[in-house]
């Protein structure tokens, strides 16, 4: 990696290249920083005015390296690799600190990265060079420290110590307590259409540091590559860099205020918004009145067609739904089960030609993941069904590898299957799905075959009889046990 990396300007068609570099000695800049005429809350100015030294401070920059090469991440559009950049901190270190520290940082545009949601269509997401995620990540560990505690107790994502779970749980408790009908409030492109004027004014009611304004300023107004060349960008806090999700709940915490101040029950996490009431008819007040409030007042859009008011059972929050119980319980939702089962269904397809360990050690990373996430729920029930239908997949995709007749017959029969059932089973005119639920198949692939391959099963088997405890039964004495 070279160590005079060139810094992209947008120039006529974009890909023009800026001769300054990061190596060269910084040039002071006096443009760009943010009015400090707003009343700035929390702190007080002098508490805020040198944080650019605590974001420089090693001990800050060596957690923040850490955090960016656990993250890994693809490179940015100087191609940049997570493993280069410690080499490359190494040597030109000192050149940027100064820069950071005389306000003359310039961060490089974010690269255009698409990917699929899982409802249609496609998130953007703005990938920065790797150099640029770890002063993002530097910055976010200063910031976070002080903001989080200010931010409003209703709020769970992106926050240390908070989690999706909490805030499923706590949907679930206003569920229980009576308040049976959400709003599921669902804003609109929310990460492209945050206002910068708007997010830099409320940053500069917490902090005074001119050079840290103008950095994040920097960072928000980049720019973005996209099939090489760079347009310059107005507004929206693009998704793929470390700061973005602070950024995004300073731009919420208003609207948590504001639900507060009105006393509603509610749940945030990130841009997921759920409000609970005690009736439709309430529902449809509180969505017209939050409309308004997040149009007018926060200069973001409601999605018309996600957003509404309905049953719990009815919408989805963070993957899960309740039940319609008196004591309701968290679910997985359905649309979470249909995901699940499409990547299984790719990961086992039995056209892919790889052997049953190998498709068994793709699952297991998968299953793994899948099952801390949504072993959450309260209906094993949902767990024990998938888990059957897995093995079945398991059991169809070996039954299609063994071929032929013949070649079935003794497979089954080296697995303990009776001649008679083998034969038949060997020789019947059924496909693989069918057949991988038959009698044959349950003897010669039971369960713990697959757990011998290392298959994790969804739902973990609690051990019925724990050691040192005698088993209870109905009969006394003889082979059924000892009483007492």
């Amino acid at each position: 990696m070279s160590g005079k990396r060139q810094k992209n300007q947008p120039e006529q068609l974009g890909l023009a290249l800026n001769p300054e570099r990061r190596s060269e000695a910084p040039k002071a800049g006096g443009q760009g920083t943010e009015p400090l005429t707003a009343k700035r809350a929390h702190e007080s100015p002098a508490d805020t005015e040198r944080l650019m030294e605590e974001v420089c401070e090693r001990q800050n920059c060596q957690r923040a390296l850490k955090r960016v090469k656990a993250n890994k991440g693809s490179p940015g559009i100087d191609g940049m690799t997570v493993k280069e950049l410690p080499g490359y901190l190494k040597q030109h270190w000192p050149a940027i600190r100064e820069q950071l520290l005389s306000g003359t940082y310039r961060p490089d545009p974010v690269k255009r990265v698409e990917i699929d949601k899982p409802d249609g269509g496609v998130r953007k997401l703005g990938v920065p060079t790797v150099l640029d995620r770890f002063i993002q990540q530097a910055v976010l560990q200063v910031l976070q420290r002080r903001w989080d505690r200010t931010f409003c107790d209703h709020s769970y994502g992106f926050r240390p110590g908070r989690s999706a779970h909490q805030a499923v749980a706590r949907a679930q408790q206003y569920v229980c307590e009576g308040f049976r009908w959400v709003v599921d409030l669902d804003l609109e492109k929310f990460f492209d259409r945050v206002c910068h004027d708007k997010l830099m004014a409320r940053v500069a009611q917490r902090i005074s540091d001119r050079r840290l304004l103008k950095l994040i300023r920097a960072f928000l107004t980049a720019g973005v590559m996209e099939s090489g060349l760079v347009s310059a960008v107005d507004e929206g806090a693009p998704q793929g860099g470390p700061l973005s999700p602070l950024l995004s709940n300073l731009v919420l915490d208003e609207l948590d205020r504001e639900l507060e101040r009105r006393g509603h029950r509610f749940v945030r996490y990130a841009d997921d918004s759920n409000v609970y009431v005690r009736s439709e008819r309430a529902g449809q007040r509180v969505m017209a009145s939050l409309t308004a409030f997040i149009t007018q007042r926060l200069k973001l859009k409601v999605n018309d067609e996600k957003s509404a008011v309905a049953r719990p059972v009815d919408r989805k929050f963070l993957g899960f739904s309740f039940t319609n119980h008196t004591q309701s319980k968290r679910r997985i939702a359905p649309k979470a089960i249909v995901r699940f089962k499409e990547r299984v269904r790719e990961l086992t397809s039995r056209t892919r030609g790889v052997s049953l360990a190998r498709m068994v050690e793709e699952l297991s990373t998968y299953l793994r993941g899948w099952r801390s996430y949504f072993g959450f729920c309260q209906t094993p029930s949902v767990l024990h069904e998938l888990d059957r239908w897995l093995r079945r997949r398991l059991r169809a995709a070996l039954w299609k590898q063994w071929k032929h007749g013949r070649g079935r017959f003794t497979e089954l029969r080296k697995r303990g299957v009776s001649l008679q059932l083998a034969a038949k089973t060997a020789g019947s005119a059924h496909g693989p799905w069918h057949l991988a639920n038959s009698p044959a198949l349950a003897i010669a692939l039971p369960n713990a075959f697959f757990d011998s391959l290392g298959l994790p099963r969804l739902v973990v088997t609690e051990q019925l009889n724990p050691p040192n405890r005698r088993m209870r039964t109905r009969m006394s004495g003889g082979v059924a046990g000892a009483r007492g």
